[in-house]
């Protein structure tokens, strides 16, 4: 990244770069967009970054289009801001989040829509809406989240089901909530992660895995586990990430979406 960062948000334009946007520094909490393209891992930051210094923001992307970041500590904390692919201007949506929230986690049904569960605004939520790449109207699932989680972490198996994973409660979980694309319904899996923590960050290679990384148990970890898509069962890496972090974020080249 372009300067050591915390509490940022991630999301991807599959088969050309990752976006990670906000966050905060040593000595202040940033409105950076860094973009690392995938043909050869080389950054560039965004001349346009996001309107206000925020961190604790979720993202998601409608890959081929454009990248959503929404919530976080600002100004406005119901804003979702949108990055054009083609240009990475940004415009901010009308409509933002239902509620002012930070500590959020995104994921996308690429193609037709983001989703942004939980988080903290008066108290941790339970809360996941659902804005329409079609156009970026906003709606709020009936079924939420099995119970009101912040500083959890989101990835997507498109087409499928997103996927929210861990956080805190009444006290850290090790719960997966998984939410159906075609109907928007809600399972738990009965295998969560490896252990309750929160602020993990998550990624997914869509079709294949989903993989959650990092966090902290009461002490940050370097664990990564990967649920398979095929029959949501999980297996831990037996290489983690490079130390022992949280408050991080992911995204992933999944190909062609």
């Amino acid at each position: 990244l372009s300067a050591a960062t915390w509490s940022l948000a991630g999301a991807a334009n599959s088969g050309v770069a990752a976006y990670f946007a906000g966050g905060s520094t040593a000595s202040a909490t940033v409105t950076t967009v860094d973009k690392f393209a995938f043909s050869d891992d080389s950054r560039t930051t965004l001349g346009t970054g996001l309107p206000t210094a925020t961190r604790g923001l979720a993202g998601a992307a409608n890959s081929g289009t454009a990248a959503y970041f929404a919530g976080g500590t600002s100004a406005s904390l119901s804003t979702v801001n949108k990055f054009a692919f083609s240009d990475d201007s940004r415009t901010t949506l009308g409509t933002g989040l239902s509620t002012p929230v930070y500590y959020l986690a995104g994921a996308a049904n690429s193609g037709t829509a983001a989703y942004f569960a939980g988080g903290y605004g008066a108290g941790a939520l339970t809360t996941v809406d659902k804005f329409a790449f079609s156009d970026d109207s906003r709606s709020t699932l009936g079924t939420g989240l099995s119970a009101a989680t912040k500083q959890l972490a989101g990835a997507a198996n498109s087409g499928t089901a997103a996927y929210f994973a861990g956080g805190e409660a009444a006290a850290r979980v090790d719960t997966v909530d998984k939410f159906a694309f075609s109907d928007d319904s809600r399972t738990t899996l009965s295998t969560g992660l490896s252990s309750a923590r929160d602020s993990a960050a998550g990624a997914a290679d869509s079709g294949t895995a989903a993989y959650f990384a990092g966090g902290s148990t009461g002490s940050y970890v370097d664990t990564v586990d990967k649920f398979a898509f095929a029959d949501d069962s999980r297996t831990t890496l037996s290489t983690g990430i490079s130390s022992a972090l949280g408050y991080a974020a992911g995204a992933a080249n999944s190909g062609v979406l």
